[in-house]
C-alpha cells in the first residue's frame, strides 16, 4: 500500500508541477492555473512561516511514507529528490531551488498577464 501512495504522490506532484509551468498557455485552463499558482504560493510562502520557507504538504506526507518504505536522508525539496533520480546525480539544492523560483515566478506572472491585464484589453 506504501509503494502504491508513493507512486500515486510522484504522480501528483509532477501533474500539480507540470500544471503550474504550463496552464497558463490555455484560454480554459488559465483562471484554474492562477488557483493552482496562488495555492503553491500560499503553501511555500505562508504555511512556510510555521514549516519552512518552501514548504509542500504533499513533499511531508511523501517523505513520511517514503521514510516508512526506508528511504533516508530526503532533501527538502520533491524537485530537487526528483531531479537527482532522474539524472543519477547530486544536483545542487540551490541550482534547484533558485530554477524553481524562476520558472515558477515567470509562469505566474504570465498567468496574472493572461488572466487580468490581457483579459482587459
Amino acid at each position: 500500500m506504501y509503494l502504491f501512495l508513493d507512486w500515486f504522490f510522484t504522480a501528483l506532484h509532477l501533474i500539480i508541477i507540470g500544471f503550474n509551468l504550463v496552464g497558463w498557455i490555455w484560454r480554459k485552463t488559465r483562471a484554474l492555473h492562477f488557483v493552482f499558482v496562488l495555492l503553491t504560493a500560499g503553501s511555500w510562502l505562508i504555511l512556510g512561516i510555521w514549516f519552512g520557507l518552501g514548504y509542500c504538504p504533499i513533499t511531508d506526507w511523501q517523505w513520511q511514507l517514503k521514510e516508512k518504505l526506508g528511504e533516508t536522508n530526503l532533501p527538502n525539496s520533491f524537485i530537487k529528490y526528483f531531479v537527482d533520480k532522474v539524472t543519477g546525480g547530486d544536483v545542487s539544492s540551490t541550482f534547484v531551488d533558485i530554477a524553481t523560483a524562476s520558472c515558477f515566478i515567470a509562469a505566474v506572472l504570465l498567468s496574472v498577464y493572461l488572466n487580468f491585464i490581457k483579459k482587459k484589453r
